[in-house]
């Protein structure tokens, strides 16, 4: 149950030969985003259980989720940039429905890695389900 957007990142993932070449694209989704406001960084949006700096601000509007995303290493930047894929414009009610470990395992993300990383992208996905289930 993955978003276009999701899909389209998937494709160029299955595309790109080596890891060395995804890593970079992983970035490169990093470098994209647009810039979070710093006045959002604070402690309520800090999520807790990651090696860097992260930050998530969800916004739910009209049933929709969304979020805007920072962190202070590039390529957890491009991670958040793969879960705000994932995630944003889906009703909150099929947030739930979303396998987060299984998407991105398609990305060979769950074997590339480190287990500090691995840890913060559950955190980040706890974070989104917490907070779509409590709209």
């Amino acid at each position: 149950m993955a978003t276009q957007a999701f899909e389209d990142i998937a494709d160029t993932f299955e595309f790109l030969d080596d890891w060395e070449d995804r890593y970079r694209h992983v970035i490169d989704l990093g470098k994209a985003m647009p810039e979070m406001n710093d006045a959002l960084k604070a402690p309520a949006t800090k999520v807790d259980g990651c090696a860097s700096q992260v930050w998530i601000h969800p916004r739910i509007e009209n049933g929709t989720f969304d979020f805007d995303g920072d962190s202070d290493a590039m390529i957890v930047r491009g991670l958040i940039a793969i879960l705000h894929a994932l995630y944003s414009g889906v009703q909150v009610g099929d947030i739930a429905k979303i396998d987060a470990s299984a998407e991105l395992a398609r990305l060979g993300l769950d074997s590339h890695l480190s287990a500090q990383r691995s840890n913060g992208v559950r955190a980040m996905v706890t974070r989104i389900q917490e907070v779509a289930a409590a709209a």
